[in-house]
């Protein structure tokens, strides 16, 4: 029997109000996210993270002072261990994030001492981005060695069948949740905003494919819904900073929905767990924005999480790589 290792990259997040400063400063310590010479990125993380650990701080408090996604990752890969159901492989998997514990240099670690015969990385951002992926990768590269030769990634799925499937049927709920909410007409479809994670203008220019990938995500959303007169949008949530963003942003959009009464379903399509961008950002800061401009009825639609077509999903992009590339069998 083989032992596979699957690294579930993801970003992390503090896991006490007291690190949230600590998660800061390595997160904006990331060249892929500061991309300055060192030691001035250093001097500059230190003071991001000291002028928005408040910030932050009180982000986390309204959702129980830390973030839920080690708990919403562990949740995956149990799920994932499950779901790859060859008898001739043993599977583990592993989560491991950017930017907080178990930081990837820990997880190889761990990974190390289980001794496997193949690693497999699947970050758990359906679309690449050199500021996600590509910084959790090079940090794997990084710190992982001799275990570097064990190893294939996958890159990224935008259209992986079963994440898009999950998400279209989650997708479809909402809408049936506007339409029935006080006996509304079956002909009435809602303002679709599928919400994807913002980037920064210049980091598209660079020739980073996000954009294009979260489009792609969409369109196979849209075709797997097969729905005529779909009214949808993409926007882009989570700006921050003085640098110009790709958009439309999200409340803007909302603004425009409330001005004309359209009520509206926000599908979160680059999250793939619960944490602060979709518990307070769409849950709180924009429902309360939907409430203020008028938008008659705002439904959120769950992320993926241990959705069972995602899930499987997962899998088959794991056996995937294997089929390409077998672990050696052990005696």
């Amino acid at each position: 029997m083989s032992r596979v290792a699957v690294v579930l990259f993801n970003v992390g997040g503090p896991d006490s109000p007291e690190s949230a400063r600590a998660f800061l400063l390595n997160l904006f310590n990331d060249p892929a996210i500061l991309p300055i010479p060192w030691p001035i990125r250093w001097l500059a993380a230190r003071l991001l993270a000291r002028s928005r650990a408040a910030a932050t701080r009180a982000l986390y408090n309204q959702i129980g002072g830390c973030s839920p996604l080690l708990f919403e990752t562990d949740a995956q890969a149990r799920a994932l261990e499950r779901a790859i159901q060859d008898s001739s492989l043993e599977v583990r998997a592993f989560p491991a994030m950017r930017y907080w514990h178990p930081f990837i240099k820990e997880t190889a670690k761990n990974i190390e001492k289980w001794h496997p015969d193949h690693i497999v990385l699947l970050p758990l951002y359906p679309q690449f981005s050199n500021i996600t992926t590509g910084s959790s990768l090079k940090e794997w590269k990084r710190v992982s060695g001799r275990l570097e030769n064990l190893t294939t990634a996958v890159c990224c799925w935008p259209t992986e069948p079963g994440f898009v499937a999950a998400l279209a049927q989650l997708t479809r709920q909402g809408v049936e949740m506007i339409r029935s909410t006080n006996n509304r007409k079956k002909s009435q479809i809602p303002r679709i905003l599928f919400s994807a994670h913002g980037l920064p203008k210049a980091v598209i220019a660079r020739g980073d494919p996000y954009q294009y990938q979260v489009q792609q995500t969409v369109s196979a959303i849209v075709t797997t819904l097969q729905e005529h007169s779909l009214d949808y949008q993409i926007c882009y949530q989570s700006r921050v900073g003085p640098q110009q963003w790709i958009g439309p942003d999200i409340g803007d959009a909302i603004c425009r929905a409330g001005a004309l009464k359209i009520p509206v379903v926000i599908v979160p399509v680059t999250f793939v767990s619960e944490h602060v961008e979709t518990l307070v950002e769409l849950d709180i800061k924009y429902r309360d924005m939907a409430r203020a401009v008028g938008v008659p009825h705002y439904i959120r639609v769950p992320t993926v999480r241990t959705h069972v077509w995602f899930v499987a999903g997962l899998a088959r992009l794991v056996q995937e790589v294997l089929l390409k590339e077998p672990p050696l069998m052990r005696e």
